[in-house]
């Protein structure tokens, strides 16, 4: 589904008047279709009040340089100069031929002799042709992750997020259809908050400008100091298909975004104890007979979450302790953590451990052991370490680097369980009064970097109150990101169908359909040992999870045989047939989606295409409230190929050509609700 070289983006800005300070022209599009107007001010920004842009009088372009970054990734530099500001501008596009993916960034330069203060900057900003418009969204609170929104563009639109984390609120994600003919997708690679606006012009068109969030931001730039805004990935198809945009962010997600090692390559299959356990009922003996049936089931990594930390007392709740790494609940866990980490390496299994580096909570020793950590707003504490802080940083590094070496730890999952909304304006850290959350988050991003450089070995799961800071940036400095706290099965196929628009399967990790043991949650009631359950249920619950990096929250000593049984068949299934396709295939979603509460398309289905179109998986579920029969009708295939067709699991196969399957598909007639298929086409 990617798009061919000949219908590659075009982005260029040319001078076409002899006066240096005047007369640029931008383009941008696709052959045959302009996606911007040539008068488009490419970025724009605001300098002690003053409004700048590629069109603005008085900027002048010094040079353009375009060539290989690195294979596969051109780079097209323009650099432009303000003499009356002082002020020197970077923006760079990487393009990838083959597809029609750009990134964008913009770096500011002082090199006046004066302080300047930049209170807005815009990564991208690109007039759109007057045209009929359909925008396409996604809000996400906690538990409600990826609720879609379509609407035709008819007024002046903001997307954003204003929590302090880039998916609470809004997804840093956008697709815009043209007409019904064509879609420009467009991504905030940003963790904090952002904004994408459609403003509406004179002419009916749209300015279409985004980056980083001006609200609660400032940012004073001394002599000789730079800034660098976040980066604007834009995607282009020329086919209403959203398919076509996801395929390309995928692709270059694998080539070039995404961190990897040996341990994250595998798609290892997880056990993690925190909803069958939470924090008050986990300890060493039930961890480790978890870790003794996870063997026998062929699980390959099992994470501590939240509860092993904290002062030694059975009733402290991990909230409020989030800060005191150094502190280990002896109560709970006797022997220490290393002798936990060694006796699951023991196993032969790889040791998670869960931390929450930025969190403070409000008992911890922390606070008042290091006050200079704490982030702070108008003198009152956010709840979070400052890592716009060169102490916070350093802390930061040293408490994950000790879990890496006194643990043993293989893989850290990385939580975040606060907004922290415009962000630090402490006085005395190594940033301004209204630049903290920026700071702070290029903080994180730099510690995340140093970890993997001096540990690539080590997995990093990044986790977010569920799935709340979702987006490309965090994508490039950690291995996964967890898509959602709950994980019923029409909510987590929303989320998967939600987040596969701009991630690769293997970039997010959902578990099976959980067993909840403390938190009360209208949704999330299985039991596995529920006399009433089925084997179809089984299937259906955790081939959902398999669409992706999976695992298991439930209590596994505890599983009633022939449900344990099912589970090691499905882990086989997967590691042997399934994951391969989740790390190297295109995902075509095939089914509009599902979604919570009985809404949405009551059937879905996904098709996984390797490179070489030779092998194809696809995955149905049927959910409750569907029809009772389905035509799913794959995509790609070879009319002149013979296929064999596997229902993996099930022990059917037949030959059907390829002709037959792009005409009539595959009818399912017989799967009950919450029935599900995988089906291998070779």
């Amino acid at each position: 589904m990617s798009t061919s070289p000949d219908t590659a983006p075009i982005l260029s800005v040319n001078r076409v008047s002899a006066d240096a300070t005047t007369g640029f022209e931008l383009h941008y599009g696709l052959a045959g279709q302009q996606w911007a107007l040539a008068s488009s001010g490419l970025f724009q920004m605001i300098v002690d009040g003053q409004a700048l842009s590629v069109q603005t009088p008085g900027l002048e372009l010094l040079r353009t340089t375009q060539d290989e970054l690195r294979p596969g990734c051109q780079q097209l530099i323009l650099e432009l100069v303000h003499r009356e500001l002082g002020l020197q501008l970077t923006h760079t596009t990487l393009s990838y031929p083959g597809t029609a993916l750009i990134e964008t960034s913009i770096v500011v330069q002082n090199i006046g002799q004066q302080p300047r203060t930049i209170s807005r900057i815009d990564t991208i900003a690109l007039d759109l042709p007057a045209d009929q418009y359909q925008l396409m969204a996604f809000g996400g609170s906690w538990g409600w992750e990826f609720e879609p929104s379509t609407k035709p563009l008819a007024e002046d639109t903001v997307l954003e997020s204003r929590s302090g984390r880039s998916s609470h609120g809004q997804c840093p994600w956008f697709a815009l259809t043209r007409a019904g003919q064509s879609i420009l997708s467009g991504a905030v690679a940003w963790s904090g908050n952002w904004t994408m606006r459609f403003n509406q012009r004179p002419d009916h068109g749209y300015t279409l400008t985004g980056g980083l969030h001006d609200w609660e931001f400032s940012t004073e730039l001394a002599p000789g100091a730079s800034f660098t805004a976040p980066t604007v990935v834009l995607v282009l198809a020329d086919q209403p298909d959203l398919n076509a945009i996801s395929a390309q962010y995928s692709q270059i997600g694998r080539q070039f975004w995404y961190p990897t090692n040996p341990l994250s390559a595998r798609l290892p299959v997880e056990w993690n104890h925190w909803w069958s356990y939470e924090d008050r009922e986990i300890n060493e003996q039930a961890f480790l007979e978890n870790v003794d049936v996870a063997v026998q089931l062929g699980i390959e990594v099992c994470t501590l979450d939240a509860g092993w930390f904290g002062p030694t007392d059975p009733e402290s709740h991990w909230y409020d302790y989030r800060g005191d790494w150094d502190l280990v609940n002896s109560e709970r866990f006797p022997s220490g953590i290393r002798a936990l980490a060694d006796a699951v390496h023991a196993k032969g299994v790889a040791f998670g451990i869960w931390c929450e580096i930025e969190g403070l909570g409000k008992d911890a020793r922390l606070a008042e052991i290091h006050p200079e950590l704490v982030a702070l707003r108008d003198n009152e504490r956010l709840g979070y370490v400052c890592l716009g802080s060169n102490v916070g940083r350093a802390w930061a590094y040293e408490t994950l680097e000790r879990l890496i070496t006194e643990y043993q730890a293989d893989w850290i999952k990385l939580d975040f369980n606060l907004d922290p909304g415009a962000g630090c304006n402490c006085a005395s850290h190594d940033h301004g009064a209204n630049d903290g959350l920026y700071a702070h988050y290029q903080g994180y991003y730099q510690v995340l970097q140093q970890i993997r450089d001096a540990y690539p070995h080590v997995v990093l799961e990044n986790c977010s109150s569920g799935g709340l800071r979702i987006d490309l940036g965090i994508a490039r400095q950690t291995h996964m990101a967890f898509l959602s706290d709950p994980d019923w099965p029409e909510h987590s196929l929303q989320c998967f169908w939600g987040a596969s628009t701009f991630l690769a399967p293997e970039a997010s990790l959902h578990w099976s359909y959980c067993e909840w043991s403390l938190t009360e949650h209208r949704h999330q009631h299985f039991n596995p040992r529920d006399p009433a359950l089925r084997l179809h249920q089984i299937d259906f619950y955790t081939r959902i999870s398999m669409l992706r990096r999976f695992g298991f929250s439930q209590r596994l000593p505890e599983l009633p045989d022939w449900v344990a049984q099912r589970y090691r068949e499905h882990i086989a299934l997967y590691q042997q047939h399934v994951r391969r396709f989740v790390g190297a295939a295109t995902l075509l979603r095939l089914i509009e989606q599902p979604l919570r509460e009985g809404k949405g398309q009551r059937w879905s289905a996904f098709q996984y295409s390797l490179p070489d179109a030779s092998e194809h998986l696809l995955a149905v579920f049927r959910l409750p409230g569907a029809e009772a029969e389905r035509r799913i009708v794959p995509i790609g295939l070879d009319p002149e190929q013979l296929y064999t067709v596997t229902w993996l699991g099930d022990q059917q196969q037949m030959p059907m050509r390829g002709a037959d399957l792009l005409r009539d598909g595959l009818v399912f007639s017989k799967l009950p609700e919450e029935g599900s298929a995988l089906i291998m086409l070779q």
